[in-house]
């Protein structure tokens, strides 16, 4: 504890008590360590070379963080009109001063409680009276022995119980929450409640893709400059100060993904060239030398991370003219490749691998359009599953405790951040409003995110004249996944807009005869599909344990029936030219995604053939055919409606996308029709043939359209497409909770010392 001019400052806790200020304030570690240097050299002038040095000692800082540091100093030194500027001197193109005297204060030594008070002599042993005659003992029965280990039981299971009613205690003691703390003890409303985060970026356009440095201080991201072209690794501190460009812009180049090194000297990340080229770099994370790693493919899908010891990076699956499947390490010093021993099947697309801090453990996500977590040494073994659950997984990071992991998972409109128990395979939500792709800072639990919470509407786009575009059904939500029904009249699609995801039903013709399809939550994965009489649609939706199940169900009459299909996960439910052959896209107990006709004829039913690694399907009846992606490569192939082997050809290799497998459709005998992005047109249409390039066109230049579908109508001149009204992604930045334990997890660290096995 130390005076410190005026104000009392405890290093232990981080607190300054300024003289007529009610409240105690609270530094950052990283500021109470300024403080503690600026005091080791009392009124002589500290350079920031030295303040470097003595607080950021494994990092590469720019001033800007020690800027921040100082301000924090000045403003907890501050009362009333003095701004604190008395007590830090700054010495321009030099460093920093202390000004006031520094005086040591010792908390006073508290005297020992309950201390014996001496006696005047010591006990002195009594003798058995002579008169009494001494008794033998009498031998312990066997009745007594059995008494005492009862009680002896009895005792354990009063205190175990005096734990776990403890453990109860201790996990309900929460501090108050925002919404608690807007209203002072429920009479008196202080303001709206704070967010748990604060936005560092504030641009209006698209800042993705964040990581944090290791201490936590600085934050790299892929920004815009300020013409508003993309594709620009920025650098800034944590707090709100103006962000450095890392390295210039390359003439028609894009710069993404950047990752800070192990030791927060550098930073990689991708450069994809405008002839489609692709190049792995690493910059000083000051900006400058720059060299390359490796090259790539500017296709889909790249990702790469840090090793551990920092001396290589761990890449996922590859693909184009550098293609691999799995997961590989390059050596940075000599360029080697290496391949942890696993196995990765034909259909697995193996994303973003990463290291545990602790170097024992590799995670990545297999097959990210609907996919999951996988785990396995850090040298190749055996991979295990650590999510059984077929989501679209946007961003993943680890804890410093290479225990638990936060991943970006979307759910229904939204997507949203979650934390996963490596060990229990206990999942809890971290209570963010539209967060993706999470970083996590090696040494602190600091947690930037990206926070996108766009508004989409629905769009009847002419492809003649896509300027004389009309919005349908408007309103405050997030509508997606329109299907038109084969007549071109009627329209299903998923919105958010009466406050609960779900399914809504209209006549393009009649606008007034929209309303929500009760009794059904549709699954945000895939899209349903319509009758070829337009009478009725198979639907996927969930439960309230959210277990997926098959809906079939007539809108016009408001009628439902759950379909007794033999799959324990379906994702998708199609109709064939046979009413009572249905197609089913399921998944098995392995985690493998299958393609299966069913005849529904019979109870139960009866498969007829599948085709494994199907994402989305499509049936074509004008050419009886079942057009289909897969999650181990991009393009569109098709497939017989008997899904014979012999029949399978693949129709293009390029689009679509494994990232955007579900922004096409070719059902309901029309166009096969798919929607990308390009620099220069935010939503393309792409008319995919089996024949020649596909012929584009640009539906609308400045907003994006949503990855889960769209529908053309059955001429093939009308498209509806779900675009952006309002729309924009910045950086998040809070600090995590501690993780919390299981209960019994708590009651066996209470009962077992620390240091010693359990038995």
């Amino acid at each position: 504890m130390l005076r410190i001019g005026e104000c009392t400052v405890t290093l232990s806790s981080r607190e300054v008590q300024v003289p007529g200020v009610r409240r105690v304030r609270r530094l950052t570690p990283k500021a109470v360590g300024v403080l503690r240097v600026l005091v080791a050299h009392q009124g002589r002038v500290v350079t920031r070379e030295e303040l470097f040095a003595e607080v950021w000692p494994d990092t590469a800082p720019t001033n800007d963080v020690l800027t921040q540091a100082v301000t924090q100093l000045r403003k907890a030194f501050a009362s009333g009109e003095e701004t604190g500027s008395g007590y830090i001197e700054t010495i321009a193109k030099t460093g920093y001063r202390l000004l006031v005297a520094v005086e040591p204060l010792q908390p006073a030594a508290a005297a020992p409680a309950g201390a014996p008070a001496p006696a005047d002599t010591p006990d002195e042993p009594v003798a058995p009276s002579a008169a009494v005659p001494a008794v033998a003992p009498r031998p312990r029965s066997r009745w007594r022995r059995i008494r005492r280990f009862v009680f002896l039981a009895i005792g354990l299971l009063m205190t175990i119980a005096l734990l776990v009613m403890a453990a109860l205690l201790v996990q309900r003691q929460a501090p108050r929450s925002p919404l608690d703390a807007a209203v002072d003890e429920g009479t008196r409303v202080v303001g709206s409640p704070e967010r748990p985060y604060r936005l560092i970026t504030a641009t209006g356009g698209f800042e993705t893709y964040p990581s944090l440095s290791p201490d936590g201080s600085q934050v790299a991201y892929e920004g815009s400059e300020g013409d508003g072209e993309g594709g620009v690794i920025k650098v800034q501190t944590s707090g709100n100060a103006p962000s450095r460009t890392l390295v210039e812009r390359v003439e028609g180049a894009q710069d993404r993904f950047p990752t800070w090194s192990p030791d927060g000297r550098e930073i990689a990340f991708a450069r994809f060239l405008a002839d489609g080229g692709c190049q792995v770099l690493i910059a000083a994370a000051t900006g400058g030398n720059v060299r390359q790693a490796t090259r790539c493919d500017g296709t889909e899908l790249l990702s790469f991370d840090w090793t551990p010891d920092g001396r290589g990076l761990v890449f996922g699956s590859m693909v184009g003219r550098y293609a691999h499947r799995g997961i590989r390490v390059l050596d940075l010093a000599s360029g080697k490749w290496t391949s942890p021993a696993y196995t990765v099947g034909v259909d697995d697309f193996d994303y973003a691998p990463r290291y545990s801090p602790d170097g024992q453990w590799l995670v990545f996500v297999r097959n990210p359009q609907a996919g999951d977590l996988w785990r396995m040494p850090a040298g190749g073994g055996v991979p295990q599953p650590l999510t059984d659950d077929a989501a679209e997984i946007r961003g993943w990071a680890w804890r410093g405790d290479s225990r638990h992991v936060v991943f970006g998972r979307r759910v229904d409109s939204e997507v949203r951040l979650y934390q996963l128990d490596t060990q229990t395979r206990q999942m809890r939500d971290v209570g963010l409003d539209d967060a993706q792709w999470p970083s996590i800072a090696r040494r602190s639990d600091t947690l930037a995110f990206v926070r996108r919470a766009a508004q989409f509407g629905l769009y009847q786009i002419p492809l003649q004249a896509p300027a004389q575009a009309e919005r349908l059904f408007a309103s405050g939500g997030r509508d997606s996944q329109p299907m038109l029904a084969p007549d071109g009249r009627q329209l299903v699609f998923a919105s958010d807009r009466s406050g609960a995801y779900a399914l809504w039903w209209a006549d393009r013709e009649r606008p007034d005869s929209l309303r929500l399809v009760q009794g059904v939550r549709p699954d945000s994965r895939q899209a349903p599909d319509w009758s070829a009489d337009s009478r009725t649609l198979l639907v996927i939706g969930r439960d309230e344990q959210g277990l997926s199940h098959i809906y079939e169900l007539s809108p016009r009459d408001e009628q439902i029936s759950l379909l007794p299909a033999p799959v324990q996960r379906p994702l998708q439910a199609l109709y064939t030219g046979d009413p009572q052959r249905l197609l089913l896209i399921e998944r098995d107990d392995q985690l493998r995604s299958y393609l299966a006709l069913y005849d529904r004829s019979q109870t139960p039913w009866r498969r007829l053939a599948r085709i494994e690694g199907v994402s989305q399907a499509r049936f074509d009846p004008k050419q009886q055919r079942v057009l289909f992606t897969r999650f181990g490569a991009g393009g569109l192939w098709s497939v017989a409606p008997s899904l014979g082997a012999d029949t399978v050809q693949q129709i293009n290799a390029g689009a679509p996308t494994r990232w955007r497998y579900r922004t096409w459709t070719g059902g309901g005998g029309g166009p096969v029709d798919y929607l990308d992005s390009t620099a220069t047109c935010a939503t393309r249409l792409v008319r995919i043939v089996n024949e020649g390039e596909p012929s584009g066109t640009c539906l609308d230049a400045q907003r994006l359209s949503t990855s889960n579908g769209f529908s053309t109508t059955p001429d093939g001149r009308q498209v509806v497409v779900p675009l952006a009204i309002t729309d924009g992604a910045g950086i998040g930045i809070m600090a995590l909770p501690p993780p919390t334990e299981p209960l019994f997890s708590v009651i066996g660290n209470i009962m077992i010392p620390k240091g010693k096995p359990a038995s």
